[in-house]
C-alpha cells in the first residue's frame, strides 16, 4: 500500500518536559488514528537530540518513526559535539534530515557538505529527508531550475558511491520558512512536480517522494491534493491537535496518491 509521508521537526523549541508531553500525545493519537492505522500515511518526529532515546521509547509502540535533525558527514572520529549516521541508526532512527535552509544559513553548510552527509546517509541505511528550496521569491520556473540544481548537487556523492535508494525531497522555499503563510498552492504544486518528473528520471532513487514544508500547517493538503506526497511541518505541529487535523485531511483525499513508496513494515 502506497503512503504519504508527514514529517514534524520539533527544532530546539521543546525541553525534555515539553518533548515529552507532545510525543505522549502524539504517541496516543497515532495508535488509533485510521491514517496511521491502516498505513494510509507515515508519520515521522525528528525531536532534539538529546531526546531521541525517550522519544523512541515513547513511539515504541506506534506506527509513528523517528529521525534525526542533523548529521554528520563521518561515522566516527574527533568531530566533537557532532552526531553520526551511524550513532543515529544504533539507537533505531530510520529517517535524518539533511541540508536544512537553517543548517545553510546559519552554520554555513555548503554544497560539497550536504552531498557527503547525504551520502552518510545513505550508507547508515537511514532515509534522508533533503532539503531544497530556493532563496528568493521567484517565479516557478526560477525557482524550479535553483531547486533541480540544489538536488542534482546533493546527490552527487551518493552516486558516484552507489549508495543510493527512496527519500524524501522536502521542498522548502527558504523565503517561505517562519513567514506567516507558505507559499502558494500553484507555485509549490508547479515545483514539486518538477522535482518528483527529475527523480522519476533516476531509476537508483526509485520509491522517492516529494513532501512540501516552509509554513506548512492545518488546511494546506487540501489545497494541495495529489500535488505533493506529504508535508513537512515545523511550528504548526507544536499542537499535537494540529497534527491530528492534518492527517485527517489526508484521509479526505480520495484521489491517488502519486509518487509515494512502498509502505515498508516497520521493524
Amino acid at each position: 500500500m502506497s503512503a504519504l509521508l508527514i514529517g514534524v521537526s520539533l527544532k530546539m523549541y521543546f525541553g525534555r518536559r515539553r518533548t515529552a508531553q507532545w510525543c505522549r500525545s502524539v504517541a496516543d493519537m497515532a495508535t488509533r488514528h485510521p491514517a496511521l492505522r491502516d498505513g494510509h500515511v507515515k508519520l515521522v518526529v525528528l525531536p532534539s537530540f538529546p531526546y531521541l532515546i525517550e522519544a523512541l521509547d515513547i513511539f515504541a509502540e506506534t506506527p509513528v518513526y523517528i529521525g534525526g535533525q542533523d548529521l554528520y558527514s563521518s561515522d566516527e572520529g574527533a568531530f566533537t559535539g557532532e552526531v553520526s549516521g551511524a550513532q543515529l541508526a544504533e539507537l533505531g532512527c530510520r529517517y535524518v534530515e539533511v541540508g536544512h535552509a537553517e543548517r545553510r544559513r546559519i552554520f554555513g553548510e555548503n554544497d560539497a557538505l550536504i552531498a557527503a552527509k547525504t551520502a552518510a546517509a545513505y550508507r547508515n541505511h537511514l532515509t534522508p529527508i533533503l532539503c531544497i528550496g530556493e532563496t528568493r521569491r521567484s517565479s516557478g520556473t526560477a525557482a524550479v531550475k535553483e531547486c533541480l540544481a540544489q538536488m542534482d548537487s546533493a546527490l552527487t556523492m551518493s552516486v558516484d558511491d552507489a549508495a543510493t535508494g527512496p527519500m524524501a525531497v522536502a521542498y522548502e522555499p527558504q523565503w517561505a520558512i517562519g513567514a506567516d503563510e507558505p507559499a502558494s498552492p500553484d507555485h509549490i504544486t508547479t515545483v514539486s512536480k518538477a522535482l518528483r518528473s527529475h527523480l522519476d528520471s533516476m531509476p537508483q532513487f526509485a520509491g522517492s517522494q516529494v513532501i512540501y514544508g516552509g509554513s506548512a500547517g492545518p488546511g494546506l493538503f487540501t489545497e494541495l491534493k495529489a500535488g505533493v506526497d506529504g508535508l513537512f511541518l515545523g511550528r504548526f505541529a507544536h499542537d499535537p491537535a494540529a497534527v491530528e487535523l492534518i492527517l485527517d485531511e489526508t484521509l479526505a483525499d480520495s484521489g491517488p496518491l502519486v509518487g509515494a513508496h512502498r509502505q515498508e513494515e516497520k521493524s
